[in-house]
């Protein structure tokens, strides 16, 4: 893929500038066992004061007891100490996307990622999100409400690994609480988020890790991969909506040789431009 440069140096000097700025007044890194990963190694590097870092959504989940992975099926554990739906692919996937915006930009990226819980009130200091298996979340009002005022204020949500019909229907129903007169719509080709850096028309469906397993790149009856999203009143993409993918997978895996490498690449660099768009609009 070429990459193609689409912001002017003192654009990327005022991001670079406001962003660290909020850095100062950061809440202190910390780490959460995983579902996967419950004693991850810190790299030596961890304390290095940045510009970027990689801020993960911490959500409560949805009492569905049917194929998710609810609070059923956690047996009803406290999702605000880990091993929760938030924590898929937790932190593994977060430091390796981190590590490759490092190489692949000129951003200063922490080697580490921050969990972020809308109800301690230091969202507002992470000025990109990432939310994961959005299909299995379930906002309560109060967050809603701080996560929309949040993006409205300039913040930028990025949503990734949820499939098909029954989990948009999940995901939607936090969404609309959010959201309730904003629409989701199908991103065009000429949006700016897919030309920050990369050109990014050709995508195509990035799977999970089962597809190692099952040969297949969709999961459940999300057989098309769907990049939607919401904007704000001046056309600003406030939340960006990766359906019937799982980009987090493509990131963690992105080291094992045997899943292929066109789909982690196609993940890291959507993930790059997604970051960029956020730090520039």
């Amino acid at each position: 893929m070429l990459v193609r440069m689409r912001i002017g140096p003192r654009h990327v000097v005022a991001a670079v500038v406001c962003t660290a700025t909020l850095c100062a007044f950061q809440r202190p890194f910390r780490q959460f066992p995983g579902r996967e990963y419950y004693d991850f190694p810190v790299p030596p590097d961890w304390q290095e004061k940045t510009e970027w870092v990689f801020a993960r959504l911490m959500y409560p989940p949805a009492p569905y007891n049917g194929y998710g992975f609810g609070y059923r099926r956690w047996g009803g554990g406290d999702w605000t100490q880990g091993r929760s739906s938030w924590t898929t692919d937790y932190p593994r996937s977060d430091r390796h996307f981190s590590m490759a915006l490092r190489r692949l930009s000129r951003v200063h990226v922490r080697s580490v990622e921050q969990p972020v819980n809308l109800d301690e009130g230091d969202v507002y200091d992470w000025p990109w999100l990432y939310a994961v298996e959005v299909g299995h979340w379930n906002l309560s009002d109060q967050q809603a409400k701080v996560l929309r005022e949040y993006l409205l204020r300039g913040g930028f949500l990025m949503v990734d690994d949820f499939h098909g019909t029954m989990e948009w229907s999940i995901f939607m129903d936090s969404m609309k609480r959010v959201f309730p007169d904003r629409s989701v719509v199908n991103l065009d080709n000429t949006d700016a988020i897919f030309h920050a850096i990369y050109d990014l028309d050709g995508r195509y469906q990035v799977p999970g890790a089962q597809f190692l397993r099952s040969g297949r790149t969709y999961e459940q009856d999300g057989y098309e991969a769907r990049w939607r999203g919401i904007y704000d009143d001046r056309g600003r993409l406030m939340v960006a909506i990766c359906h019937n993918m799982d980009l987090g997978d493509a990131w963690e895996w992105a080291d094992d040789p045997r899943y292929p490498d066109k789909y982690s690449a196609l993940a890291i660099r959507i993930g790059v431009n997604y970051v960029v768009y956020a730090m520039t609009h």
